[in-house]
């Protein structure tokens, strides 16, 4: 492994990687978040993303895949590597010394640009509308992953993408998969102006079963804050409003369950249609 530095006590350096856990204005001004697990880490080295700082546990021998994605001349060739102890690692990976992880990375942002999600003409997106629940956010991302959509919009005072909790939920679809803030829906509209694309809104009271609306066409998904739904500005700006159809007592699903299901029906007509 090349030379790195060692970091041994909670100086003022270690409280900057805390902050980076539990600052969100911090983070922001920093412009960097911490990561780590094989894939989400995987997936950021091959996406592109740049990695500043990798923190290696000083107290073990570190795993093959480690010492291969540290000594990769690519991704992590202008990163600066930093040891530190294993309970100091385990604090900044939250979890117990005993499932401290072996490796940490800084990571940058990238910028908040609508055109990083490309618009093409089977284009696939979702917008969701001031998410509360960082779980619930990651775990959209990863779904819209999954099921092919070109990105991932989240608009309004929500939830923070680069929250530890958000990060952990994508399992690394996050690396994979634009996904962008924005101040408002006229953001948004404004990108879209002149696109074609279809804006549909999800609601338990939608005038269309998601099964007879054509998703083949140009879609943007609107998902709506967990709580009290989409904001008047979004319903408004809807072409469509559609709903699930469900049977049993539920009345409603968590907006994540919900947009995966929306997103599925939207990959099922895709493939029929080929």
């Amino acid at each position: 492994m090349r030379a790195h530095q060692r970091v041994a006590s909670r100086n003022a350096r270690f409280q900057q990687w805390q902050t980076l856990l539990t600052n969100r204005q911090k983070r922001q001004r920093a412009g960097r978040f911490l990561v780590q697990g094989v894939r989400p880490l995987t997936l950021a080295a091959e996406q592109g993303w740049r990695i500043e700082e990798l923190l290696v546990d000083d107290d073990r021998r570190l795993s093959r895949w480690a010492e291969e994605f540290i000594a990769a001349t690519d991704a992590t060739a202008d990163a600066e590597v930093i040891a530190l102890p294993a309970d100091m690692l385990a604090e900044l990976g939250e979890k117990d010394q005993e499932a401290a992880p072996e490796l940490l990375a800084v990571v940058a942002m990238p910028p908040d640009d609508l055109t990083r999600v490309p618009i093409t003409a089977d284009f696939l997106g979702v917008a969701f509308d001031r998410p509360t629940q960082p779980g619930n956010l990651g775990t959209l991302i990863r779904s819209a992953d999954a099921f092919g959509a070109g990105g991932v919009i989240v608009t309004g005072h929500a939830a923070d993408v680069y929250d530890p909790r958000t990060v952990r939920a994508s399992t690394g679809s996050l690396f994979g998969l634009p996904t962008v803030r924005a101040e408002s829906h006229r953001d948004v509209l404004d990108w879209l102006r002149g696109t074609g694309v279809t804006v549909v809104g999800t609601d338990e009271e939608g005038d269309t079963d998601i099964e007879d609306y054509d998703f083949c066409a140009p879609t943007l998904i609107v998902v709506g804050n967990e709580t009290v739904g989409m904001s008047s500005g979004w319903r408004e700006a809807c072409d469509r409003v559609l709903s699930i159809p469900m049977r049993g007592t539920a009345s409603s699903l968590n907006a994540a369950n919900a947009a995966t299901v929306v997103l599925y029906e939207a990959a099922r007509q895709r493939r029929a249609a080929k």
